[in-house]
């Protein structure tokens, strides 16, 4: 079993450190898998072309191999990427029965390391990339970039977001995606983690800003990120519960037999014509289980960038 399939990689004290681990992890068990085809080889320069500027040419590279290379900058990066967090409190589900455990999960915990390995693999690629937190409104909105400054900027968000948790934040992800799909200004793919959770009165607005991403020419991955057991299967023991509304504060005292079947019914609705929508709009929509680790989302990384570049 390796780290993307155990949870030692739970303990996020070194995020850029755990972010190594994963893509190191999954690179290796790329070349044992049916994808050992995508390359896994990073270049940092390409070959330089006869008449153009001399200014960016490697000479260190140029003396141990006799042949040109050009330095690659931000500018001429093959894909640029937007990832996007939804940091509203129902992504802090479930809460930390221990109260500061590092070795413990919940969906805010694993987008943040998931976002966190897809930079570490964007950057030894060469690939631009931004970040994007939202609640209530947009928190945290960087432009891609590609720089080593950059990406640990980005860490130092993702971390902040990690350690301070807060209850009560509602979320509004059609206003903050319409926002940044405005913001962004050339193609990009954009990522988002997200499990959906909007107030009814507000699917059909949620729906209408990814069709925005899409109207605006990019390519868009959603990761539904649910703890899948309990969110949408529902497995709790025969007795009673008292479920909190972790954005409202709402409590409601239930037998979990009596409204399991209903539940099931009405999650799976849900999860059905979120599907449906995406596969209307042609975005990809991955259901990213935080108990499965983080080879799903990794390899929907892989798989959509092959057919970007």
């Amino acid at each position: 079993m390796n780290l993307l399939d155990n949870f030692e990689v739970r303990d996020l004290g070194n995020l850029e450190l755990l972010a190594k681990q994963v893509v190191e992890g999954f690179i290796i068990g790329l070349h044992k898998s049916p994808f050992h085809g995508f390359s896994v080889e990073f270049a940092e320069h390409r070959i330089y072309n006869q008449g153009e500027s001399t200014k960016n040419i490697d000479w260190k590279v140029y003396a141990r191999s006799d042949k040109m290379f050009v330095k690659r900058y931000e500018e001429e990066t093959n894909l640029r990427c937007q990832i996007v967090i939804d940091s509203s409190s129902s992504m802090y589900f479930p809460e930390d029965p221990k109260k500061g455990s590092k070795l413990y999960i919940n969906k805010l915990r694993f987008s943040s390391l998931a976002a966190a390995a897809l930079m570490h693999l964007l950057k030894k690629q060469r690939d631009a990339f931004g970040l994007s937190i939202f609640d209530e409104s947009i928190k945290i909105h960087s432009r891609c970039k590609v720089s080593t400054s950059h990406y640990r900027l980005m860490l130092t968000h993702l971390e902040k977001l990690i350690k301070n948790p807060e209850k009560n934040k509602s979320t509004s992800a059609a206003e903050a995606l319409h926002q940044i799909a405005d913001s962004i200004s050339r193609r990009s793919l954009v990522v988002i983690f997200s499990d959906m959770f909007e107030h009814n009165d507000n699917v059909e607005n949620m729906f209408s800003a990814l069709q925005h991403l899409k109207h605006n020419k990019h390519e868009v991955v959603l990761f539904h990120v649910v703890d899948k057991s309990k969110e949408i299967d529902f497995e709790f023991e025969n007795r009673p519960y008292i479920f909190i509304d972790m954005e409202s504060g709402e409590e409601v005292r239930v037998q979990s037999d009596q409204v399991k079947e209903h539940y099931v019914e009405q999650m799976a609705k849900f999860k059905e014509q979120l599907k449906i929508k995406c596969l209307q709009y042609k975005i990809d929509f991955v259901e990213a289980d935080i108990n499965e680790g983080f080879k799903p989302v990794l390899q929907s990384y892989l798989v959509k960038r092959s057919k970007m570049v």
